[in-house]
């Protein structure tokens, strides 16, 4: 008899359902995969939750395994974590890492899925993606010892970039954000915490993260002289207002992009997107990264779940998902 899975989709802008998807036998060099958990990317996939890709992006924006075409019906993420039941003998029971939708089975080319060190749990696991993003993030940053540095935005990308930067030597790492209860999540890393208005100022270099105007200015005014602002918010289909008058100029302060779809120019010509990933993944050997996971629902209730979270109804920064043991 035909397999079948059972995967989340954005039927409409706002709207979502979950479908029966046919699951096909894995070839010679493919595995399948049990999804064990998964996470919701809450910035980017809520954004695409509520159809805020633009068209200009269409094809820029499309994940790895994403079937459907935005803004729907589209099956979109990339934060999954489970174990290989069929494939090579070298991968069958391990667990994998996969930039894979929200889906119960899946069928993959082995080499798209990563094992996850033993020293890392599986929930933990999920934040994978987006550590990776931070590590992309400070390649192209390239923060020096003794630097004082700034993130802006206490999201699941600019913590994970506190969190990697609390092991840096003899820097001044501060978390900036308007919500003062990331104080909390600020400690767990290992950081400083502040609000917008009590940021320390004359920083070499800040990551925003933050996805709003306020907080780009306010990161280009915590800056020292010929500092930098690495911009890793992505607003989707919102125009953002930058004052680039006053003494921008003559401060000759610097706004440069990071973006994860691409290895960092730093180190493109030496290592692969696997580096990068299987970097993330020893990274998170860290305990200090649970502070991340704020919640948990369960798969079959994903439909209710991610317009909680798209409205701010239900405030996280990883959601994490949890899917049946096997046999049940």
């Amino acid at each position: 008899m035909p397999r079948v899975a059972c995967a989340f989709w954005l039927s409409a802008p706002g709207q979502g359902e979950i479908r029966a998807e046919p699951l096909a036998s894995p070839g010679a060099d493919e595995v399948l995969v049990r999804t064990v958990c998964s996470a919701v990317s809450r910035g980017t996939e809520t954004l695409v939750f509520r159809g805020g890709v633009p068209e200009s992006q269409h094809t820029a924006m499309r994940a790895p395994f994403q079937e459907g075409d935005f803004p729907a019906p589209v099956k979109y993420g990339y934060l999954n974590v489970g174990v290989v039941e069929e494939g090579p003998p070298a991968l069958r029971g391990r667990t994998v890492f996969c930039l894979y939708p929200h889906q119960t089975h899946y069928v993959v080319p082995a080499g798209a899925v990563t094992p996850v060190p033993d020293s890392v749990p599986a929930a933990r696991a999920v934040l994978a993606g987006t550590v990776e993003t931070a590590v992309n993030a400070l390649w192209d940053a390239a923060p020096l010892v003794g630097d004082r540095i700034a993130v802006v935005g206490a999201g699941m990308v600019g913590c994970s970039v506190a969190a990697i930067l609390a092991r840096y030597p003899a820097v001044r790492v501060q978390l900036v954000d308007a919500d003062p209860a990331r104080a909390e999540t600020a400690r767990a890393l290992g950081v400083d915490f502040a609000l917008p208005e009590n940021a320390l100022g004359d920083c070499d270099l800040v990551v925003h993260a933050s996805a709003t105007e306020d907080g780009l200015a306010r990161s280009l005014e915590l800056l020292a002289p010929e500092g930098t602002v690495i911009e890793l918010s992505w607003y989707g289909d919102r125009r953002v207002s930058l004052p680039l008058g006053e003494a921008f100029h003559s401060r000759r302060l610097v706004v440069r992009s990071s973006q994860v779809g691409a290895v960092s120019p730093a180190r493109r010509a030496r290592r692969t997107y696997a580096d990068r990933l299987a970097l993330a993944l020893e990274l998170l050997a860290d305990p200090a990264f649970d502070a991340l996971i704020t919640g948990e629902s369960a798969f079959e209730d994903l439909p209710q779940v991610l317009p909680r979270l798209a409205s701010g109804d239900l405030p996280a920064l990883c959601h994490r998902i949890r899917y049946a043991p096997a046999g049940r």
